[in-house]
């Protein structure tokens, strides 16, 4: 998901040394509402599941600050009580003025696709890294929240699942970005009590990634897959990755001290979980669950077989290149496509956090639809 957090200009760029930073506070409640404790920074709060959040803390009653990178896209939040500090992911003033005094940090903006590999590892490693050292500095040291994905794990055997104690493997330029994310900020867990949630795919309300999907087969009527084998997924609802997330902050274990392994601390079994419902529909299964939903009981899975998915995928990159603006289908998506199973299991999250989804897949899916429709996106 790429957010607001990670792109765009700074504020007052001409100035030297520490940026300014802009506060802006707007409370609806009582006047001393700014002396409570501040609950939650989050960054990334602009993207899909940052604003789902934000929603939740503040229905919650939390004191919630955000940052980013342009105020305009967070206005909405602002006006349900958020405060906002504008500034990057690069910007040591605004990071330390956004961590001060607050008790849990999300961090959630990251790059999902990019123009180049080094911009993405800016944002989603040394961004990453920036986040946990501004914890670091701080006296009173708050809790991270680090939100990677199971790209940063890598695909597991058909047949099987992942777990967090498995060796990292990841196959995309996105997945290792991601993993050196999680590398950067493990560095601190000596100083800073660090959590990593991996999500699966998400969706739900106001999600644009699987929305050509469902479009797909709606209007064109029919559903595409890369090459004849399709993999497993591991899929998550918002509201349940919300869920997860704020389970994970309260009651999760922490990655223990940095040690000579640089792998060691991500796959002892502590401080990280993936977020994913128990059931593994493929690419394939998941067209069809949504054919019934979208009136088309008809529409026919077409694998897109031999070169044609890398092909189109390489042109698109290319276009994207050519426009200066990355797009989402690209060729690091076919390789995760491609992948033979994103089987991840959420056994840990569900005996430590107590985690389990309410509703089925299919209720997710079917109230997701539902909620497409009532915005005219279908």
């Amino acid at each position: 998901m790429s957010s607001d957090a990670a792109k765009g200009r700074s504020v007052d760029e001409g100035r030297t040394g520490v940026r300014a930073v802009e506060l802006v506070q707007h409370w609806s409640k009582a006047d001393d509402a700014f002396d409570r404790p501040v609950h939650a920074l989050i960054t990334g709060a602009s993207g899909f599941i940052g604003r789902h959040l934000v929603e939740r803390l503040l229905a919650d009653g939390k004191r919630v600050r955000l940052l980013v990178r342009r105020p305009e896209t967070v206005a909405e939040l602002r006006s349900l009580g958020a405060e906002v500090i504008v500034g990057g992911l690069d910007d040591i003033g605004a990071l330390t003025s956004a961590v001060h005094g607050v008790e849990k940090v999300y961090h959630l903006a990251a790059m999902t696709s990019a123009l180049s590999v080094e911009e993405m590892l800016r944002v989603n490693r040394d961004g990453s890294g920036n986040i946990a050292r501004a914890c670091a500095a701080q006296r009173e040291r708050p809790l991270l929240v680090q939100v990677s994905s199971v790209a940063a794990a890598g695909p597991a055997r058909l047949g099987e699942l992942r777990r967090e104690t498995d060796l990292p493997a990841p196959i995309s330029n996105y997945g290792r970005s991601k993993l050196a994310g999680e590398q950067a900020v493990a560095q601190f867990a000596g100083d800073v009590p660090i959590t990593i949630v991996r999500p699966g795919i998400v969706f739900g309300p106001r999600n644009r990634e699987m929305l050509p999907m469902f479009r797909s087969i709606k209007y064109v009527r029919a559903h595409f897959i890369a090459g004849w084998q399709a993999p497993p997924l591991s899929l998550i609802h918002v509201e349940d990755c919300v869920e997860l997330l704020l389970q994970a902050a309260a009651e999760g274990s922490r990655l223990p001290p940095p040690a000579w392994d640089p792998f060691s601390q991500i796959t002892s079994g502590r401080g990280v979980y993936f977020a994913a419902t128990e059931e593994y529909p493929d690419y394939a299964e998941l067209g069809r669950m949504m054919r019934s939903m979208l009136n088309r009981p008809r529409a026919p899975v077409i694998p897109l077989v031999g070169p044609l998915a890398w092909m189109a995928a390489g042109a698109n990159e290319q276009l994207a290149r050519w426009r200066g603006r990355p797009d989402s289908f690209n060729l690091d998506k076919i390789r995760e496509a491609t992948a033979a199973s994103w089987a991840c299991s959420a056994e840990l999250a569900r005996r430590e956090l107590g985690f389990s989804p309410p509703l089925s897949l299919q209720n997710r899916l079917q109230t997701t639809v539902e909620w497409y429709h009532q915005q005219q996106w279908l």
